[in-house]
């Protein structure tokens, strides 16, 4: 397949405009509603029509979008990935004065990322504001667009260890400075400015901090992309690409983004929620299918979960397995594990290849090492709720969960190919 940078730069643009997972499923929503798809809110009731194309949010931070083939449905194709990436999250009543002079924000870790890589950056604020007055409760995203905070790493004069390893404090370490005490109250009142109210009516906040920095490609041959925030929303793309680019045949085809998956899933929006279940059950619902129908499109339903994958490290080759070494460009990944933390088996993994062979995408294995603990994904979690055969794939990145990530600039229109192939079915 021809190398399109045309793909990783659009990914880039996405990532730079989806600082936080609100944002992300707001641009997601943008670009459905700009190419014909019609919103559905949870407390109305729905009327699926052949051949539309929908979605529907919960929380603000997550959301499905589907598009209805013309004729009959046979089952449901899901693309699954999710909104959500590891952060800060803003507490109540963050402003802390330091001895009069310092102000700095009061912040708790969100996810597993990785502390080292947030000194020093210049980072920012974005999320939702929850407000109410008498006109009742409205939710709105906020982005603090400014270089606003800093996390000011000890100098090494005070810490003659912080290079033979450094075991770091969230509640000491790793609160962002935000300024002099002259700037006292001036958080809550530029949320308020951005939120279009008086401070007093803001409710409740989900503020994440964010790093500044903006996607790029790099590499001696422009094989690389750096970005933060590339886990998940590399995949958030490739998804939202393929629905738009392709009608669905005779499956309507899915494109399932949840929130909270770095921190387990088990909320209202997450993957162990019942928001796909859901879902599901009302198109079914609308299209006037009984139970055993229903039971039956999910028999011939196939989910894949896209979430990405760690690529062998030019560092440490050793944390490798080793034959299952996956690289970046080296096309779509698919992640195996023997405990099921991914939910891939032999007849999924299959039906991948075949996609991939199709699409004429290269494919790569992933396994952790025997001796090395992995994570898991949405896949298996997903599975708990809708039970239809799933895959695990992602794409190979370095430096997972830091506070900007590598991948491989040529993957991502892999991906986005393989997945329109998936919504063509």
């Amino acid at each position: 397949m021809k190398k399109d940078l045309n793909y990783a730069k659009k990914c880039l643009r996405f990532i730079d405009e989806s600082v936080s997972s609100y944002h992300a499923v707001g641009n997601v929503e943008r670009q459905l509603m700009e190419n014909g798809f019609i919103e559905l809110r949870e407390k109305d009731g729905w009327e699926i029509k052949s051949g539309q194309s929908y979605y529907v949010k919960r929380g603000g931070s997550s959301l499905i979008a589907f598009r209805m083939p013309k004729g009959m449905v046979k089952g449901f194709h899901i693309m699954a990935s999710h909104s959500d990436s590891p952060s800060f999250k803003v507490k109540t009543n963050p402003e802390m004065a330091v001895e009069n002079q310092y102000l700095k924000l009061n912040t708790e870790g969100y996810g597993g990322m990785i502390f080292s890589t947030w000194f020093d950056r210049s980072l920012s604020v974005a999320g939702r504001v929850v407000t109410g007055s008498g006109a009742g409760i409205k939710e709105m995203n906020v982005n603090i667009d400014e270089d606003l905070l800093v996390i000011p790493s000890l100098a090494i004069h005070m810490n003659r260890e912080a290079n033979k390893g450094t075991e770091f404090n969230p509640q000491v370490d790793l609160l962002p400075f935000m300024g002099s005490c002259e700037a006292k109250g001036w958080f809550e009142e530029k949320l308020a400015v951005l939120a279009g109210v008086p401070k007093e009516e803001i409710l409740g906040t989900d503020l994440f901090l964010y790093v500044r920095e903006q996607g790029r490609i790099a590499g001696a041959c422009q094989e690389l992309i750096l970005s933060p925030r590339l886990d998940d929303l590399e995949c958030v793309y490739a998804s939202m690409e393929a629905i738009l680019e392709e009608k669905p045949g005779e499956y309507c085809s899915m494109c399932a983004i949840f929130n909270n998956e770095e921190v387990g899933s088990l909320t209202r929006q997450g993957a162990a929620s019942t928001f796909l279940k859901d879902t599901l059950e009302r198109i079914g619902e609308s299209l006037g299918k009984s139970r055993s129908d229903y039971l039956r499109l999910l028999a011939d339903s196939f989910m894949i979960s896209a979430d990405n994958a760690h690529a062998l490290h030019p560092n440490h080759v050793e944390k490798a397995d080793p034959v299952n070494r996956p690289v970046l460009n080296g096309g779509v990944v698919i992640k195996h594990h023997g405990g099921q933390k991914y939910t891939t088996d032999g007849y999924s993994e299959a039906v991948m290849r075949g996609l991939c062979r199709e699409a004429g995408v290269p494919v790569q294995d992933y396994h952790n090492r025997s001796d090395i603990a992995g994570g898991s994904t949405l896949g298996n979690i997903s599975a708990g709720q809708v039970s239809v055969p799933a895959v695990d794939i992602g794409l190979a990145q370095l430096g997972m969960h830091s506070a900007v990530e590598t991948g491989g600039s040529a993957d991502v229109e892999y991906m986005v190919e393989v997945l329109k192939g998936f919504c063509r079915r």
